[in-house]
This record gives C-alpha cells, structure tokens and sequence, in this order.
C-alpha cells in the first residue's frame, strides 16, 4: 500500500484521465477537496471510500454530470465515455436492441446486435426489459456502454443490487470486455473483494482526497484464496479504518 503524495506524475502528460486539484461543495460541506487523478490509457482502477467520501462525486465530475456542485480544479476525459450505473437505466417502452443502440446515428442494427453477442444475450434484440432478470438488464446496460467504443469507461457500483453468483458471473464478463475493448475504466465500489477482482490499481479515498492505493500484480483470474490476495485485502481495509480490533468493538 502506497501512500498517495498529493500531485500529478509525469504519467499524466499521456494519462486518459487527469485531474488536478479538483474541489466540490455542496454548501459548507467540502466532499472533494484538491484531489489529484491520474488514469492511464487501458488502466483499470477501482476506487474505495466509506459512504460519503465523495465517490460517486468523483464519477460525476468524470462525467460532467455535477452541475449542482461548486469548486474549482481541472479535468481532462476522453472525447468518448461512456457511465453504467447501479440501475441498468433501460427505457422499459424500447426493446433490448433499440436500448443499446440509442443515440446512436442511422442503422446501427448490426453493431448493436455484435455487442449484445459479447455480453452473452444474442438472440434477445426484440425482448423487452422486463422480460430480463436483473443481470441480464446490467449486461444490456454494458453492451449499451461498450458499443459506442468509449475511451473511458465509468462504472458506479454497477454489480451492487446483484446477487452474489451473478455478480461472480458479471466481473469475469467485465474483465473479458475491458481486456477487449481497452478503455481506461473508473469503477466506484464499496466491495473490496470486488476492486481486488478487476482492478489493476485500487484507490481509496477520504477525507476528499486519494490517501492511499495498491497496485494488483496478480494475473487473472484472481484467486480470493490466494495469500497476496488476503494480504491486499487487509491493507485495504485497514486504509479504510476496517481492522480486527473494529471488527471486535
């Protein structure tokens, strides 16, 4: 674990993502306050925080989606990002296919059909929503995401309402299409487990700053098992105020 020192590296002259400074206010309270981001083309990171740290703040700056925010900073995103968030968010009046390719311009049948391949679901363009479990409908929610081809992929606890077997399923599906498709990807989490899973770097914030991140050297897939994998684990809990002596208060 790594403590994070506060400014930009030289890495982030080709960073995907930059970002320098950044403070949000939402009244008095501060959530962001001077973070500073750097995210490597391709690079999978995760980023921890208890509830309220400011995460899904961070998304949202990322996405240029904070306008009832206050604050100052720099930030600089690809020209193509692409957001799945915790809801799947399909439009229960469009069938599978028309929700993946929406906003798209002219006939996009062919593309939209290739990427719900990936994600498993070919064969399902004319169902509707609701005729989808709860994991089908985040699948069609990242076929919608990855056809666009973003550069930056921004995730906010997409696996969160899902069951534990399908979210198993969903982070080897996750995995496979970024190792595909290569975007630099921001995954907001409050799993551990999960960040260890898919990251190649894991960050958590506090106090709205970076304070700490480990690197994941491990190939996957990851064996939860694994004793680096357990010695990750408690690092990060421990970053995140998590210890046995908490457990046992």
């Amino acid at each position: 674990m790594a403590a994070h020192t506060g400014g930009l590296t030289a890495e982030a002259a080709v960073a995907a993502v930059r970002v320098s400074g950044l403070t949000r206010r939402f009244g008095e309270r501060t959530v962001l306050d001077g973070l500073d981001l750097a995210i490597a083309p391709g690079e999978f990171v995760a980023l921890l925080g208890q509830s309220g740290s400011g995460k899904s703040t961070l998304l949202r700056a990322l996405a240029g989606l904070d306008a009832d925010g206050e604050g100052e900073g720099q930030v600089s995103v690809p020209a193509r990002v692409s957001v799945v968030f915790q809801d799947a968010r399909l439009l229960p009046w469009q069938r599978v296919l028309d929700n993946v390719v929406l906003g798209l311009p002219g006939d996009q049948a062919g593309r939209g059909g290739a990427s719900l391949g990936e994600v498993g679901l070919a064969g399902r363009e004319r169902a509707w929503p609701n005729q989808l479990s709860g994991g089908e409908q985040q699948r069609v929610a990242l076929a919608r995401s990855l056809v666009r081809e973003p550069e930056l992929l921004l995730a906010d606890e997409p696996f969160g309402a899902l069951d534990a077997l399908t979210r198993i399923r969903m982070h080897a599906l996750l995995r496979r299409l970024c190792d595909r498709h290569r975007p630099a990807v921001l995954l907001v989490t409050h799993d551990v487990d999960e960040s260890i899973v898919l990251a190649d770097r894991v960050l958590v914030l506090s106090a709205g700053r970076i304070a700490a991140e480990a690197r994941i050297d491990m190939e996957q897939p990851r064996d939860s098992a694994d004793p680096r994998f357990a010695e990750i684990r408690t690092r990060l809990l421990a970053a995140l105020g998590v210890t046995r002596e908490t457990d046992k208060s």
